[in-house]
């Protein structure tokens, strides 16, 4: 009878917190299902999974960039822009999608850039070496996952080197799933590398971070190359875990005023995690002049004022007058990415989008499929990749502009994650992300629709639970 107690009263007081927090309905029935269902479970999953976290909970991981070396950064871009005046008005930019990311992602144009697309674990990782080798002043580094495996303890033996040459070394890895990294952090900081975690997970059904995850993948060399996208650290990325098999991903390699935002983006959560304030000017060091390639720098995560990345998506895709090309290891997207996806196609755009064929989590990959069927019947052509594990998160915009980052096509990386990505406006790169979407697709199979209906029951089934699920993953 206690027992019978202590259980109603318990559903009864997390019921009506989820009911609440005003979320989303659907998650709100959901979460209010699985704790009449399974009191006890369901509540440790919702202490651990579900409860939401306010924006003024996370006030020590506001933005920091501010005073003098804001204002230096920002006259830059105002001479920059007076400077290619004439050259800037020959390029076609997305005023729309420009003015989102500047309000909703506090993410400024700059237009003296230039920029290589690297493409899966090879060209990705001997390009960060090479520019770490070249490294004089200092070395940031931010990953989602840093394996201490063969690829990881290469890196770190260049970083330790690197610090007895006398080079700034700082390293920031996600709080849940780097423990084999962690374990060695008493040896690096010996060595003189800065090793931290962001938002460590200790007591797991007491902190409400658990779920917020950074998802970031960084790098900022001498505070004038950086890179970002979808790579972590670990043998995998370079197709040498027999198991997985290959992996077809992608990076960027940044030069010029972009880089100044992808290191700002970096301090702030160096910052965020170790209450050190470096926005000095000497990381923001001024760029020689290059050619014209306009980009943006977007970070996004639970701390943004709005939407963010969620928003940006919706804008970009329903901005687009030609071409709509996706790829995404992950596809679970919210009603208004559906409906931007399917009236692209019904008004007549080349809409296509790349999937995994090959899974590495089985849950997420069900609950992708299960939004197949009606976006083909609105004219999105989608296909599932084969040659291996697809893990590329890119965007191309009518062949003018490039997205390219650690975003998915997800309800996590829209609203959960704290994320990074890449806006460019520039025809040779959009050509150059074109050129490996293609080769995907020639290593892809085209879901054709009649088939597809014709699934079996299975498939079906598996494909509705996750998606049951899915605004809980």
């Amino acid at each position: 009878m206690t027992i019978a107690l202590i259980t109603i009263a318990q559903l009864i007081i997390l019921g009506s917190v989820v009911f609440l927090e005003n979320r989303d309905p659907t998650k709100t029935i959901i979460w209010l299902l699985i704790l009449g269902a399974l009191p006890i479970l369901g509540a440790l999953i919702y202490l651990m999974l579900g409860r939401l976290v306010r924006k003024h909970q996370l006030s020590h991981h506001t933005q920091l960039l501010q005073g003098p070396t804001e204002e230096i950064l920002m006259e830059r871009q105002v001479k920059q822009a007076g400077d290619d005046d004439d050259q800037t008005t020959n390029i076609t930019i997305n005023r729309k999608l420009a003015n989102i990311l500047m309000n909703d992602a506090s993410a400024p144009i700059t237009f003296n850039n230039r920029s290589q697309v690297l493409t899966n674990g090879i060209d990705t990782f001997k390009a960060i070496f090479e520019a770490i080798e070249g490294a004089k002043n200092h070395i940031h580094l931010e990953f989602f996952i840093f394996h201490n495996d063969s690829i990881g303890r290469d890196f770190l033996n260049l970083l330790i080197r690197k610090v007895s040459e006398g080079v700034k070394v700082r390293v920031l890895v996600d709080g849940l799933v780097n423990r084999s990294l962690r374990k060695h952090f008493g040896e690096l900081r010996a060595a003189g590398v800065e090793a931290e975690v962001f938002y460590p997970v200790r007591f797991p059904f007491l902190s409400r971070r658990l779920n917020l995850r950074n998802h970031r993948k960084i790098v900022v060399i001498d505070g004038r190359i950086g890179f970002l996208g979808g790579l972590n650290v670990g043998d995998e990325y370079l197709s040498l875990n027999q198991r997985i098999g290959f992996w077809r991903d992608t990076f960027l390699k940044l030069e010029g005023d972009s880089v100044n935002f992808l290191q700002a983006v970096f301090l702030n959560d160096w910052n965020g995690t170790t209450r050190q304030k470096l926005f000095d000017v000497e990381y923001f060091p001024e760029a020689e002049p290059m050619n014209v390639q306009m980009t943006q720098i977007a970070a996004t995560g639970p701390d943004s004022d709005w939407g963010s990345m969620l928003e940006i998506f919706f804008v970009a895709l329903t901005s687009a007058e030609q071409t709509i090309f996706i790829e995404t290891p992950y596809f679970i997207p919210d009603e208004g990415s559906i409906m931007a996806l399917k009236t692209a196609a019904l008004s007549g755009l080349d809409v296509r989008v790349i999937l995994q064929g090959v899974p590495d989590h089985k849950i997420t990959y069900w609950a992708s499929l299960s939004y197949v069927e009606e976006l083909l019947e609105a004219g999105v052509r989608i296909y599932q990749y084969r040659k291996g594990v697809l893990h590329a998160k890119i965007l191309i915009l009518d062949g003018e502009i490039g997205v390219v980052g650690s975003t998915n096509f997800d309800i996590r990386s829209f609203s959960l994650n704290f994320e990074i990505s890449a806006f460019i406006y520039d025809e040779p790169l959009a050509h150059r992300l074109e050129k490996d979407f293609y080769q995907d697709l020639q290593d892809s199979k085209e879901i054709v629709l009649e088939d597809y209906k014709n699934r079996p029951f299975s498939n079906r089934l598996k494909e509705s639970s996750a998606r049951l699920f899915s605004p809980l993953l």
